[in-house]
């Protein structure tokens, strides 16, 4: 089968891979649909993140749903036919977090398409997938493959809503726009949210917000001072989810956000200097988020539901043999949201 392989960055091939054995609980999946993600660009452009690099060949990709062609011995869950999301995160369900019901901070996490470990877990941009079948989660017969392989991501805002504790009829604060940004405004939307105000630095991802539930959406590029009426009286939202990884914008939300607020980190941007006496005097709460784990179906569910609705965020779909016109493409944030290689 053949597969999407970074070597360095901008070092992108499709290259055969092996077929792996299907063990007694495994399945494989014919994939239909991968979606690239943030970390994909960074093994892309940069070859990495921080000190993630790259030290071998490594198959790209954790978002994806596809059809069942074959099944192990033992498999229970699923029949060949079946129309399944692949959830990417595999934790061993044996060391202490995994038994505090804390599995995105296992201890031996294998994640789709990671280079934090070495060997590097492979990933998920390949014709056929073997995976364990408790990672196969069937999708409705009126949903798509396409929508399906949006679980992830939007597993991971979900996550992100639930860290800030309840936002019922609460004033949110977005900062960032790319994919999970604007998957942010909509988890806040489903759990309740009675305002969402989003920002970006560029002009193009703020009418997909716009699309998916947000009030209102500011260019804080060209206009810098487009929040500072929100911080009078010491901040107007109740809680921010701050999605670009830029420490000015974590700067801006602590000026907005009001005493006793709540400020949910998202973005990865490397390390910060923050006004720590603002976060103290006005007893604010910065709360980390990382990855998902009860969300994945939950994400499938909402999405079943008719209650969540991801297509406007799908702004291209290009074949996966032209992958790398797809990675300079998601690269591009004038000219995409998500987007989509199709298998």
């Amino acid at each position: 089968m053949r597969a999407i392989v970074a070597h360095a960055a901008h070092d992108l091939r499709i290259e055969e891979a092996p077929a792996l054995p299907l063990e007694p609980r495994d399945i494989c999946v014919q994939v239909a649909y991968g979606g690239i993600c943030g970390s994909d660009l960074h093994y892309f452009n940069d070859g990495g993140f921080g000190l993630v690099r790259l030290r071998e060949p490594m198959i790209l990709g954790h978002e994806v749903a596809g059809t069942v062609t074959a099944l192990g011995s033992d498999v229970a869950r699923v029949k060949v036919g079946d129309r399944v999301a692949v959830n990417p995160s595999v934790p061993c369900n044996r060391c202490r977090y995994c038994l505090e019901g804390r599995q995105n901070h296992c201890l031996d996490m294998r994640f789709y398409g990671s280079a934090m470990r070495f060997p590097h877990v492979q990933g998920a941009f390949r014709e056929a997938l073997v995976c364990n079948e408790q990672q196969a989660h069937t999708v409705a017969d009126h949903l798509s493959l396409a929508e399906a392989a949006m679980a992830e991501p939007l597993a991971v805002c979900l996550h992100a809503v639930r860290r800030a504790g309840s936002v019922m009829g609460k004033r949110v604060l977005v900062t960032g726009c790319g994919p999970i940004g604007a998957l942010s405004v909509v988890a806040a939307r489903r759990a309740g949210a009675s305002e969402v105000i989003v920002t970006d630095i560029a002009d193009a991802t703020l009418p997909y917000a716009l699309r998916v539930g947000a009030d209102r959406a500011l260019n804080v590029g060209r206009d810098p001072d487009a929040l500072a009426n929100y911080a009078v009286d010491k901040g107007y939202f109740d809680v921010a989810l701050e999605a670009s990884g830029a420490e000015a914008a974590v700067r801006t939300a602590i000026d907005v956000v009001r005493p006793g607020g709540v400020i949910v980190q998202l973005g990865l941007g490397g390390d910060m200097k923050l006004p720590i006496n603002a976060i103290s005097a006005k007893e604010l709460q910065l709360r980390g988020t990382f990855r998902f784990h009860e969300e994945y179906p939950l994400a499938l569910e909402f999405m079943a539901k008719g209650l969540i609705d991801v297509k406007p965020l799908i702004s291209a779909t290009v074949p996966f043999a032209q992958a790398r016109e797809a990675f300079e493409l998601a690269s591009d944030r004038s000219r995409s949201m998500k987007v989509q290689l199709s298998f």
